[in-house]
């Protein structure tokens, strides 16, 4: 008999949609899969803002020491909320196919972003959403937004806010698409570092278990979130530092294109990369470079020093 791979998650819905997302494809392999609800500190703080919190690994952390600990065989990331650092003794095996890593916007009283008027209010609980909103539209009123995707919605009617931006993904998932009024233009609303895509993880020495996990890989979402991350990795950046990164594969060249912001959006440093799909971190790294190289490195700095 098949041993049983016990999957790890966090406990919101869209976590646990995720998490049976995986399990689904694992028993199509024949495999007896369960799943284990874990509570991480971003499930336990809710009434702060994340970057207020401070910290890397929030929704990720208590999911991979019980990963170590062997209370799970696989951990089930949202990718954007994965540390770039290496832990010892774990190993990101798999992406999936990777959904729209686009932002949008949902308003019940738009009907798209340039039709917010003068001094909109706009919820978003995201560092990088609010300079890249700031350096579009300077005079929004922005508002921080903590909670699971229904209570978001619930807030938008209930404080009367002009619009609320979240991640395409997530509705999509939730069959929430209605919702949406319009998908913001990645050119400036340019997505997080692996938003979209899930991430599997898995102890390094259960080989077992990895060589399964592997069959849910899709080689051309791998590279581009393996870009990503190597780029913010190189750059140094976190959940509070504003940084955007969008990479795709196009036959068999991988593009990257990212941006550094100040927390107040007035400056923005940007660029493009192409290199081949089977060399992501160098890709990320070099366009890490050249984005230092334009000012990011100083723009970075005095982000991390503002903030403490």
């Amino acid at each position: 008999m098949k041993r049983t791979i016990r999957i790890g998650t966090r406990g919101s819905l869209l976590a646990r949609w995720q998490a049976n997302f995986v399990a689904d494809r694992l028993r199509e392999r024949g495999q007896s899969v369960e799943l284990v609800i874990l509570r991480t500190q971003g499930d336990q703080t809710v009434d702060r803002p994340l970057a207020e919190i401070g910290g890397e690994g929030l929704f990720t952390k208590a999911i991979q020491e019980a990963l170590l600990r062997g209370e799970v065989d696989v951990a089930v990331h949202s990718l954007k909320d994965l540390p770039t650092g290496a832990v010892p003794g774990l190993q990101l095996v798999a992406v999936p196919t990777r959904a729209d890593p686009y932002d949008a916007l949902i308003s019940t009283r738009h009907q798209n972003f340039a039709s917010l008027p003068h001094q909109a209010i706009v919820a978003t609980g995201s560092q990088r959403r609010s300079a890249m909103l700031r350096h579009r539209r300077p005079d929004l009123r922005l508002v921080p937004l903590r909670g699971n995707i229904d209570t978001r919605l619930k807030k938008l009617h209930e404080e009367g806010w002009d619009g609320l931006i979240m991640a395409k993904a997530a509705l999509d998932r939730l069959n929430l698409t209605d919702y949406m009024t319009e998908i913001l233009d990645p050119s400036w609303m340019v997505p997080a570092v692996g938003q979209g895509a899930l991430g599997l993880e898995c102890r390094s020495d259960d080989v077992a278990t990895r060589n399964i996990v592997a069959l849910l890989n899709d080689e051309k979402s791998f590279a581009a979130v393996i870009a990503e991350r190597a780029l913010l990795e190189a750059l140094g950046g976190g959940c509070s530092v504003p940084i955007g990164a969008r990479g795709w594969v196009e036959g068999s060249l991988l593009h990257l294109h990212a941006v550094v912001l100040d927390a107040a959006g007035r400056r923005r440093i940007e660029g493009e990369a192409t290199g081949s799909v089977t060399e992501p971190v160098d890709l990320g790294k070099r366009l890490a470079a050249t984005l230092c190289g334009a000012g990011a490195g100083d723009l970075l700095d005095s982000e991390k020093f503002d903030k403490g």
